[in-house]
């Protein structure tokens, strides 16, 4: 048979022959580093987790409103101001209780390649997330004169969607065109992720500046406006042999031809990209938030809302019933999101993250038909025990 010593304890398998392929393409984990910061040991880590599951995708969330977590050598006001807040909120959003003390914390270039390589090593790529044009505060907070107001900007304290947003003069597609030529030296991935999501026009409404684009462009609206944005930026990135990824929000406007389509407001978005000939990838949040509570909420740890149990994510599947066998190819697979508002220690991310990634790494590896909810409850125990060898906290499963 073949012997495999993890360091920990030998596993052996008879001499057998595995036929077997996965469903789909992208098998994504994503994590949010910018409410949360988390070190580049437990990235590995969770890294690691990922490529003994199969899952082949790390969408890295590196820059919010309540953080900028990477180094940009050509703006390091990006980190010496945007990686620290002077508070953050405890417990749940309507108390408006804050600890007051202010958290910080950003990636190095090196430690960013570190981690790259690394992923590299176990077939892991790293796709980065650099937000636009909104939750850009403590971009604006570094850089104000990227704003559409007079300010004064600060890295947000508080959670949730904040109007700030960079406005659209061409010193702001400078700028995020040298931010993102430094992230493209850093990350070989094909795909860049720009957020594009929770982006309020308010100030875009108000704004001189973003008022003469619209005019100049010929644009009907500011949802146009941020599709004019969004194509600017995806033209840069193609010119560079890159992918733009966003949120589904940037299909409001119109969206181009090369875009890729992240469904997180359920699957409407994905199906609505896979019609018009795009690629799409599910993450709805009904299914594939992990940061929703796993059960009662009343037994569980502090979350942002929602439950999406064990069993709602293995039941899950990315193609949805209503496309056609042709644009069901479009679905490119799936992946489960970690914001971390509520999420603030390596052990708390474990906690949400398993066992329901055992159940995602299942969707998007195999078919259909092979899948099977009793089948999957009767191998747990054992994949259990072998993340208590690996000290990865988890929720115990309720027991039947």
């Amino acid at each position: 048979g073949l012997g495999y010593d993890d360091g920990q304890i030998d596993w052996t398998i008879p001499a057998v022959y595995i036929e077997d392929a996965p469903r789909f393409g992208y098998r994504g984990m994503h994590l949010d580093v910018g409410r949360h910061f988390f070190s580049v040991d437990f990235i590995k880590k969770y890294i690691d987790l990922l490529a003994v599951h199969k899952l082949n995708t790390f969408h890295w969330h590196l820059t919010e409103d309540q953080g900028w977590r990477i180094e940009i050598e050509q703006y390091p006001r990006l980190t010496e101001v945007g990686a620290c807040r002077d508070s953050s909120m405890v417990g749940h959003y309507g108390a408006q209780t804050y600890d007051g003390s202010p958290y910080c914390g950003y990636y190095t270039q090196d430690q960013i390649r570190e981690v790259v390589a690394y992923a590299k090593e176990r077939f892991v790529r790293v796709i980065p997330e650099i937000e636009l044009p909104g939750h850009s505060r403590a971009a604006l907070a570094a850089y104000p004169e990227l704003g559409c107001t007079d300010g004064p900007y600060e890295v947000a304290t508080t959670w949730g969607v904040h109007e700030e947003i960079y406005c659209p003069k061409e010193e702001t597609f400078a700028f995020l065109e040298d931010v993102l030529t430094e992230v493209m030296e850093l990350f070989p991935s094909e795909y860049i992720h720009i957020g594009g999501d929770e982006a309020p026009k308010k100030q875009w409404e108000e704004a001189m500046v973003a008022q003469a684009v619209i005019e100049r462009e010929g644009l009907a609206d500011e949802h146009e406006l941020q599709s004019y944005f969004i194509q600017r930026i995806e033209r840069f990135l193609n010119e560079n042999g890159r992918q733009l990824i966003g949120w589904d929000e940037i299909l409001e406007g119109g969206l181009s031809s090369n875009a890729t389509v992240m469904s997180w407001r359920g699957e409407d978005g994905g199906i609505a990209a896979a019609r018009q000939g795009h690629n799409a990838i599910m993450t709805p949040g009904h299914s594939l938030y992990f940061d929703h509570y796993q059960a009662d909420p009343d037994t569980e740890p502090v979350a942002i809302g929602g439950l999406t149990t064990l069993e709602d994510v293995y039941a899950y599947d990315p193609v949805p019933d209503t496309l056609t066998q042709v644009q069901a190819r479009y679905i490119l697979g799936a992946q489960a999101n970690v914001w971390t508002e509520y999420i603030n220690t390596p052990n708390k991310v474990e906690y949400m993250v398993y066992p329901r990634a055992l159940a995602l790494s299942e969707v998007v590896w195999s078919s259909e038909a092979g899948r099977d909810w009793e089948d999957f409850l009767r191998r747990l125990p054992a994949r259990l025990q072998w993340l208590d060898m690996r000290n990865v906290d988890y929720r115990p499963p309720d027991s039947r």
